[in-house]
């Protein structure tokens, strides 16, 4: 029989993975109306939302964390709440929240030190307020992988000097850092610090890739560009946009322009533009400068110098004065400055910018001699901000910097029996993708119990290994994936999956009556609301869909009726035979 129609009764939420488009698509080709009946109010009188929480999947332990809390209200007008942030039932962040105007979403950036190694579930809640309608939208868990492990960073300084040896005991007490140093000494000497084995830099500064990519990141000191070969300029480019490390460039008479950077591939990785004005042959101009702190780096974790972003914007200004012989005053489109300066004669200069290239990250910091925030006469002995402003910088420069193996999930949360899909990316050493791996995945759950699920090659992608897993049970979930090329292991990665009851339904639960409405229209039913829906019964009688044809025909006209009228006659008349009656 065919159909004639879809009754929805919905507020129109809808959290599945698929999109409406293809629904919609397969209603209408199908010719089936959908009627919608919309449930629930298009507005609440009185309602605080955490709409979105946006924080880093994963981090080193002991960094410092700043998570973006989206915020939306309805009936509270200009009134400040307060916002926390709990692991496991501990309070580490408190923050005040003046609430947007309505219709308006506010983004509040939160600062909280992660201090408890694995995967922790950090609660974001709003306590609920008088006469608020849903107070289940009041709160948002985030699970964050934090890692406990050092990180390797390659320092290489084209001279002796200060800002060197300063800089890694600034990170010395940091046991999740480990600065490996190179010294140009002399031509074609150097001095290494920090080196693992003898091996390690024997020929000076890296000239495969493979030696250089075991690094999470890599700081250029005052060293000419002319030192290195092209090839070496070029693989220190694929280091921040292939391997994805982290590159920083510090100020010096060798340095930026000063250094013949300019026009060469690692210019292309940095934030800033080098003039070319600015080249080897021009004499460095040495300038005082006063750092300033910029909007943006107030709220960034690099120069959160002190315990709370309020103070480090106090502690700022206070630094005393600093020095830099690089004349750079100009970012990038799509970069980002934290730190500016003021000098006798230029009141602009850039001092920290940041910026994102390929799968890494790059930064510039124009001063020569930030030791001067640590050994000068003005600050106290026990200060501890060049310390804590270097461990920020180089925490931040290595914590998105890729495995050889790496295990991605769409997402960090989802209900009992959801099937949950599991991407790996597999590369070599030189850090060129695999596809002739062995790759499996170890799912650990709540009870203990394992599952091992082969992971295929997704043929239309390089590198791309995935499986698919639908959890059984609900608390936290281990996935580890290794990957195997021929006898030789290439890596492993582990991540975690939260499984619980669905929280999507709180969230944006208004009714969504613009799109109950297109969702009608567009497979040419109607759009019905509680008061409107005693009508849908007649409605839905006629439909286009199929082959259905109504017709009215009156009894009496029917041939079966006469033939009925016949057949109780000539039973009557053989009844009264029967009975002699006739």
């Amino acid at each position: 029989m065919p159909l004639a129609g879809l009754v929805v009764f919905t507020d129109g939420a809808d959290n599945s993975a698929a999109p409406l488009t293809e629904s919609l698509l397969q209603l209408k080709g199908r010719g089936i109306p959908v009627h919608t009946v919309g449930l629930g109010k298009e507005r609440f009188d009185r309602d605080i939302e955490l709409a979105r929480v946006e924080s880093p999947r994963e981090v080193l332990h002991g960094s410092s964390v700043a998570a973006d809390v989206m915020v939306v209200q309805s009936g509270y007008g200009a009134a400040t709440v307060t916002l926390n942030v709990e692991d496991a039932g501990r309070i580490v962040a408190t923050q005040d929240v003046e609430l947007p105007r309505e219709g308006e979403m506010a983004t509040v950036r939160v600062h909280f030190t992660v201090a408890e190694s694995g995967p922790r579930l950090f609660r974001f809640h709003i306590l609920p307020q008088p006469e608020e309608l849903v107070s289940e939208n009041n709160t948002r868990e985030v699970l964050i992988v934090v890692r406990d492990r050092r990180e390797k960073v390659l320092y290489f300084e084209g001279e002796p000097r200060f800002e060197l040896g300063k800089l890694r005991r600034a990170v010395e007490a940091d046991e999740n850092l480990h600065v490996v140093a190179l010294v140009r000494t002399a031509e074609n000497k150097f001095w290494g610090g920090g080196i693992e084995h003898e091996e390690e830099l024997a020929g000076g500064f890296p000239k495969t890739r493979e030696e250089l990519f075991q690094y999470r990141a890599l700081i250029l000191g005052s060293i000419e560009a002319s030192f290195f070969t092209h090839d070496q300029l070029q693989m220190i480019a694929e280091f921040v946009g292939q391997r994805g490390g982290g590159l920083l460039m510090l100020g010096g008479r060798n340095s930026f322009a000063e250094g013949g950077y300019t026009g060469t591939p690692v210019a292309s990785v940095l934030p800033v533009v080098l003039d070319p004005a600015d080249g080897p042959d021009s004499e460095p101009i040495f300038r005082e400068v006063k750092v300033e702190l910029t909007p943006f780096g107030r709220s960034h974790p690099i120069a959160q110098i002190a315990a709370s972003p309020e103070e480090s914007s106090e502690r700022w200004p206070e630094l005393p004065a600093v020095s830099s012989l690089n004349m750079v005053s100009e970012t990038k489109p799509g970069a980002s400055t934290l730190l500016t300066g003021s000098s006798e004669d230029h009141d602009d200069l850039i001092v920290l910018a940041m910026q994102r290239y390929g799968r890494g990250r790059a930064l510039a910091f124009t001063v020569q001699d930030s030791w001067l925030w640590q050994m000068h006469a003005d600050v106290p002995l026990d200060d501890m901000t060049h310390e804590t402003f270097w461990q920020q910088v180089l925490r931040w420069l290595v914590s998105s910097t890729p495995d050889q193996v790496a295990v991605i999930l769409p997402e960090d949360r989802v209900g009992v029996a959801e099937e949950v899909a599991i991407t790996s990316e597999v590369v070599d050493s030189t850090y060129l993708r695999v596809n002739d791996a062995q790759v499996s995945a170890s799912v650990t759950a709540p009870s203990g119990e394992v599952h091992v699920l082969p992971l295929e090659w997704v043929v239309e992608r390089d590198g791309e290994y995935g499986a698919r897993f639908a959890p059984t049970e609900e608390g936290l979930y281990e996935i580890r994936v290794d990957a195997v090329k021929g006898e030789a292991p290439v890596g492993e990665a582990t991540t975690y999956l939260q499984v619980a009851d669905p929280v999507g339904e709180y969230f944006g639960a208004q009714m969504r009556a613009p799109l109950l409405q297109r969702l009608a229209d567009e497979t040419g039913g109607r759009f019905y609301t509680p008061e409107t829906v005693g009508s849908l019964p007649e409605d839905v009688r006629y439909t286009e869909s199929g082959s259905t044809v109504y017709e009215e025909r009156d009894l009496w006209d029917m041939p079966i009726v006469f033939l009925l009228l016949i057949g109780l006659m000539a039973t009557e008349w053989g009844y009264r035979r029967a009975r002699g009656l006739v």
